[in-house]
C-alpha cells in the first residue's frame, strides 16, 4: 500500500495547511492495522493512521456547496455499489470494489486534529462539512467513537458545521448536537434515495434499511433539530419511476423532514466500473440503456436530471415539503463566548446539503 504518497484529503485537493495532493500527510510508520473478529465486522481489516492534517479545502472546479470537509474514514462497510468515493481507494493501492468496502482507513487522532486547527488564529470559522466523502456514521464509528470528539471541538469553538449520513448512529450524538445547535448552525441531512426495499438491499447493502433512515429524521425533528433529506441517488431505470419518486417523497414528508432535494446518480471513474459490473449481474437488460445514458461522461443528461428535479419537486410541494432552502439550517440564538485568544465566527445562515 502506498500510505506514504496519501493525502488526508480524499477529493485530491489541498488542505487547510495548503498542501498539495503530493505531500504524505501519514507515513507507513504510523499506520497500524487490525482485523476485528466480531460479527458485525467479519471481513472488515481497519487501518488506524495518525493523520497530519484533517480539515481539507474543495477543489474550486466542484460542484460541492461547501468549501472545507473533515473525512475521519476513507472506504466504506456501507458498501453502496455506486458510491463516488471508491476511486479514492485506488490512490493506496487499494481495490476500489470489495477493497472500499471492506478495508477501512481510520484517523484515529481527527478529533485532536480538528481541535488543534480550530483554535488557529489562521482559521476563521468557515462552514465545516461532513459525510461528503464516505459517511462518518458507517459502522466503524461505533467503535472508534471519532464523531463525539468532533462534534465537541465544533461546539467549544461555535463553528459551524452540517452533517450528511445514511447511518443511524447520528442519534448517539443527539446531545452534543443539541448543545452545538445553541452555539452555532447545524445542518443535519440524511441521505434516502428510494424506499424500495428490494433496491436497497442490492444497492445498499450495508446501510440502515431507508425506514430507519427516516427514523433518524423524525427523531431529530421530535428534538427540535430540522433534518433535511438528499434523495440520493435517484437511480435511472430503477428508482424513477413516478410511483417510485412518488412513494418516496410521501415517505420523506411523513418523517417530519424540512426539505427534500434530489440527486441523480454519478458514476465516476471506480465507481462506474463496479456498478456496471453490478449491473451486469443484476439487471443485464439495461447495461445498454446506461452506456447510452451515461455515454458522455459521469453524469446523466441534463434534460433526465431536470425532469427528475422537476418531479420530485412537484411532489413535495404537494406533501408539504420544499426543497433545500437557506432557512433549513437552524440559525444561533446566542452566540457562546469564543475561546480565549480568539475571535469568533461571525453569524452566518447555511444551507443543509
Amino acid at each position: 500500500m502506498r500510505w506514504e504518497n496519501l493525502t488526508d484529503d480524499d477529493t485530491g485537493a489541498s488542505d487547510a495547511h495548503g498542501r498539495t495532493p503530493d505531500a504524505a500527510l501519514f507515513g507507513a510508520d504510523a499506520v497500524t492495522t487490525r482485523t476485528v473478529d466480531t460479527p458485525e465486522f467479519r471481513g472488515v481489516t481497519f487501518h488506524e493512521i495518525r493523520a497530519r492534517s484533517i480539515v481539507n479545502r474543495v477543489p474550486g472546479a466542484s460542484r460541492m456547496p461547501f468549501e472545507w470537509t473533515v473525512n475521519p474514514y476513507r472506504g466504506c462497510t456501507h458498501a453502496c455499489v455506486y458510491c463516488f468515493a471508491r476511486n479514492t481507494h485506488s490512490y493506496l493501492d487499494l481495490d476500489t470494489g470489495l477493497g472500499f468496502d471492506s478495508q477501512i482507513v481510520v484517523k484515529v487522532n481527527a478529533p485532536q486534529l480538528l481541535r488543534h486547527r480550530l483554535a488557529s488564529r489562521t482559521w476563521h470559522g468557515e462552514h465545516i462539512a461532513m459525510g461528503t466523502n464516505v459517511d462518518c456514521y458507517q459502522r466503524a464509528e461505533g467503535r472508534y467513537r471519532l464523531m463525539p470528539g468532533i462534534i465537541e471541538a465544533l461546539r467549544d469553538y461555535a463553528n459551524p458545521f452540517s452533517i450528511l449520513t445514511k447511518g443511524t448512529l447520528v442519534l448517539r450524538d443527539l446531545d452534543l448536537l443539541r448543545q452545538a445547535a445553541e452555539v452555532t448552525e447545524v445542518g443535519i441531512s440524511v441521505s434516502v434515495g428510494f424506499v424500495d426495499r428490494e433496491l436497497w438491499r442490492t444497492v445498499e447493502p450495508g446501510t440502515p434499511a431507508p425506514e430507519r433512515r427516516l427514523d433518524v429524521v423524525r427523531a431529530l425533528a421530535d428534538a427540535g433539530i430540522g433534518c433535511g433529506v438528499l434523495m440520493a441517488p435517484v437511480i435511472p431505470f430503477l428508482g424513477d419511476r413516478p410511483e417510485q419518486l412518488r412513494e418516496t417523497v410521501r415517505a420523506i414528508a411523513r418523517a417530519g423532514a424540512t426539505s427534500v432535494t434530489p440527486l441523480v446518480l454519478h458514476l465516476r471513474p471506480g465507481a462506474r466500473e463496479w456498478f456496471m459490473a453490478w449491473l451486469e449481474t443484476h439487471h443485464p437488460y439495461l447495461v445498454r440503456r446506461y452506456e447510452r445514458l451515461y455515454a458522455h461522461g459521469a453524469y446523466a443528461p441534463t434534460w433526465y436530471q431536470r425532469r427528475v428535479t422537476r418531479q420530485v419537486h412537484e411532489l413535495a410541494q404537494e406533501f408539504g415539503i420544499g426543497p433545500t432552502r437557506s432557512g433549513a439550517a437552524r440559525r444561533i440564538q446566542e452566540r457562546a463566548e469564543p475561546a480565549p485568544g480568539r475571535a469568533g465566527p461571525e453569524p452566518t445562515q447555511l444551507t443543509l446539503l
